[in-house]
C-alpha cells in the first residue's frame, strides 16, 4: 500500500531511489563552495589582501575601498587574480559539463572530449601558430594578434570534429562506436603531426609549447576571456536543455527516438557544443586533463544519472575544482608555479584508474 502511495507522488513521500532531493541539496552546497573558493583563490598569494578586503572593497567606494586595498593590491586582485578565477570559472565548468554530455552520449562513464580528438585538434592549430608565427603565419598573427592563437585552437578542434562526422555519418547516421574510432586514431594523427612542429621548434619556443601542453590559467586576461567566454557561456547555457534527451538517450536510441527525441539531430548538437566548449579552454589554457572525467562520475555516483541535476552540478563542481588545482599549483612551487594539468593528472589519473578497476568488477563501492 505505501508503495502504492510513493508511485502516486505524494509530497510527504519519496520514490525509492529518487535522489532529486539529494540532488538539489548538492547542487546548493556546490554554488555556496564555488563563492569560498573563489574568495579563497582571489585572496592567495603574493599579496596580503584578505577576502574581506576584496568583498568590502566591491561594496563600497572611495576612501573606505581604499583603505581596505592598496593600489598595488588592487592591480593583483582586480587585474591579476579576478581574470584568472573567471577563466578557471569558465574553463573547470567547460570541460566537466562537456565530459558529462559525452558520457551521457555515449552511455560510457570513461568517454571524454579528448576520445573524439577535440582537444588534440585543438592543440595542434594552437602549436602550429607558436611554432610558425614568425614565419610562414606571420602575416596571419599580424593580422589576428593576440586572438590569433585561441582561434587557431578552436579552428583545429572544430576541423577535427567536422573531419570526425564525415568518416563517422553515413547516410544521415551517425555511428557512436565508429566515431569514438575515428575519434582516436584523429587524436593519434593529430599527435603525430603535433610532434613534427615540435621537432622544428627552436629551444624559446620548445619552453612555451612544454608549459602550454601542461596546461595554465597563468596568462590569463579580459582579453582572453572576451575572446573565449562567449563560446563557452553559449555551449554552458545550451547544455541544460540537453538534459531531456540524454535521459532518453541513456535508454538507448532506438528507445530515445520513440521518446520523440529527434537522435541524429540531438547528436550533432551535442557533438558541435562539446567541440566549441573544448575547443575554446583548450586554445586559452593549454592542456588540462582529467576533469571532464572525474567530475561526473564523481557526481554521478552521488547524485545519480538524471542530467537535469548532473549537468549542473558538473559545472559547479569542476569550476571549485580547477580553482583548487589552481591555488594549488601557485603555493606549492611558490614564487614558481607549477603548470596546472600537473596537479589534475596527479589526482585524476589513480581516480580513472579506480574507475577502470571498478569497471571491471575488481573493485567494489
Amino acid at each position: 500500500m505505501l508503495q502504492r502511495i510513493r508511485g502516486v507522488g505524494f509530497p510527504s513521500e519519496t520514490v525509492e531511489g529518487d535522489r532529486s532531493a539529494r540532488a538539489r541539496a548538492t547542487i546548493g552546497v556546490l554554488a555556496l563552495s564555488l563563492v569560498v573558493v573563489s574568495l579563497f583563490s582571489l585572496t592567495s598569494g603574493a599579496s596580503d589582501a584578505s577576502a574581506w578586503d576584496v568583498v568590502f572593497g566591491w561594496m563600497v567606494a572611495g576612501e573606505a575601498a581604499d583603505a581596505a586595498l592598496s593600489a598595488r593590491d588592487r592591480i593583483i586582485v582586480y587585474d591579476i587574480r579576478l581574470p584568472r578565477v573567471v577563466l578557471g570559472i569558465l574553463i573547470g565548468a567547460a570541460l566537466a559539463v562537456s565530459g558529462a554530455v559525452m558520457q551521457g552520449l555515449f552511455r560510457n562513464p570513461l568517454a571524454d572530449p579528448g576520445l573524439v580528438g577535440v582537444s588534440s585538434g585543438a592543440g595542434l592549430g594552437a602549436i602550429t601558430v607558436i611554432v610558425l608565427g614568425s614565419t610562414v603565419l606571420g602575416p596571419v598573427v599580424a593580422l589576428f594578434g593576440i586572438y590569433a592563437l585561441p582561434l587557431a585552437a578552436f579552428a583545429g578542434g572544430l576541423a577535427t570534429t567536422l573531419i570526425l562526422y564525415r568518416v563517422a555519418t553515413r547516410r544521415g547516421q551517425t555511428s557512436i562506436a565508429t566515431m569514438l574510432l575515428a575519434g582516436i586514431a584523429l587524436g593519434a594523427m593529430a599527435g603525430a603531426f603535433s610532434g613534427v612542429l615540435v621537432y622544428l621548434a627552436d629551444d624559446r619556443q620548445l619552453r612555451d609549447l612544454t608549459f602550454w601542453g601542461l596546461g595554465s590559467l597563468a596568462g590569463a586576461t579580459w582579453t582572453k576571456i572576451t575572446a573565449a567566454g562567449p563560446i563557452i557561456l553559449l555551449a554552458l547555457i545550451a547544455a541544460p536543455f540537453m538534459a531531456r534527451s540524454l535521459n532518453a538517450m541513456a535508454l538507448g536510441e532506438a528507445t530515445a527516438h520513440h521518446l520523440g527525441i529527434p537522435v541524429q539531430r540531438f547528436k550533432n548538437v551535442a557533438i558541435v557544443g562539446v567541440a566549441a566548449a573544448t575547443g575554446a579552454s583548450v586554445a586559452v589554457s593549454g592542456g588540462i586533463g582529467f576533469v571532464g572525467i572525474v567530475v561526473p562520475h564523481l557526481l554521478r555516483l552521488l547524485i545519480g544519472p538524471d542530467h537535469r541535476y548532473l549537468l549542473p552540478a558538473s559545472a559547479l563542481l569542476g569550476a571549485s575544482l580547477l580553482l583548487l588545482a589552481d591555488a594549488v599549483s601557485r603555493t606549492i612551487v611558490a614564487p614558481a608555479e607549477l603548470p596546472i594539468g600537473i596537479v589534475t593528472a596527479a589526482v585524476g589519473a589513480p581516480f580513472f584508474l579506480w574507475i577502470l578497476l571498478r569497471k571491471r568488477g575488481i573493485l567494489d563501492l
